[in-house]
């Protein structure tokens, strides 16, 4: 696979290239390693492209996790408490995990401890693999890297999407570059406010 678009939001590729340069380097060179072409057998069920065959998801995202993992990444978990008022939320958000609990429990209030998961953390970089819905990639924008940021697990928050040119070429659902630059510019410059990188990638 080729990266076809990079988006640098608040400063993230360059963060990258300044501070983890290699990473950066080891980020590309993935998308290189992988054959989208041996991925496409999934025969499309849909009328408009019956007897096709399209890239199947499920198989990139085995090759990513399979490259990834090879370089050291790994997954990683980034828990908080939360509860009912609003005070109190805005008051704990950016405390340690512990902290958060303790102060929701002293205030009276029950304390539910909530997580977010990604796919691959190594030297404070977060990479995300989105083949799946679209509503996944929003919830990675503008949810999971910024709890991992808040959290101060990390400095920047990768995402890895399809360019449309490969995603008309999967079955439907899957969010795609284009879309989601334009979702994330809509938002103004500093929404989210964690640092990111769109990657577009195509075969």
């Amino acid at each position: 696979m080729r990266v076809a678009q990079v988006y640098s939001h608040m400063n993230g590729l360059e963060y990258l290239l300044v501070h983890r340069a290699r990473l950066w380097e080891e980020i590309q060179a993935v998308i290189r390693g992988v054959d989208a072409e041996a991925h496409r057998v999934k025969e499309s069920r849909e009328k408009s492209m019956m007897g096709r065959f399209l890239y199947s998801p499920k198989h990139l995202n085995r090759s990513f996790d399979d490259a990834f993992t090879l370089e050291g990444w790994k997954a990683a978990t980034a828990r908080y408490w939360v509860t009912d008022d609003v005070a109190l939320i805005r008051r704990t958000v950016t405390l340690p995990a512990e902290a958060q609990k303790q102060e929701i429990l002293a205030a009276g209030k029950r304390a539910i401890l909530s997580y977010n998961q990604t796919d691959f953390v190594k030297d404070r970089i977060a990479v995300e693999v989105q083949f799946g819905k679209y509503a996944f990639v929003a919830y990675d924008l503008f949810v999971k890297h910024m709890a991992f940021y808040v959290a101060d697990a990390i400095d920047v928050g990768v995402e890895i999407l399809p360019m449309k040119e490969m995603q008309s070429h999967m079955s439907s659902g899957p969010g795609y570059y284009e879309g989601e630059l334009y979702n994330v510019i809509r938002q103004g410059r500093g929404v989210p406010a964690v640092p990111l990188v769109l990657i577009g990638v195509a075969s």
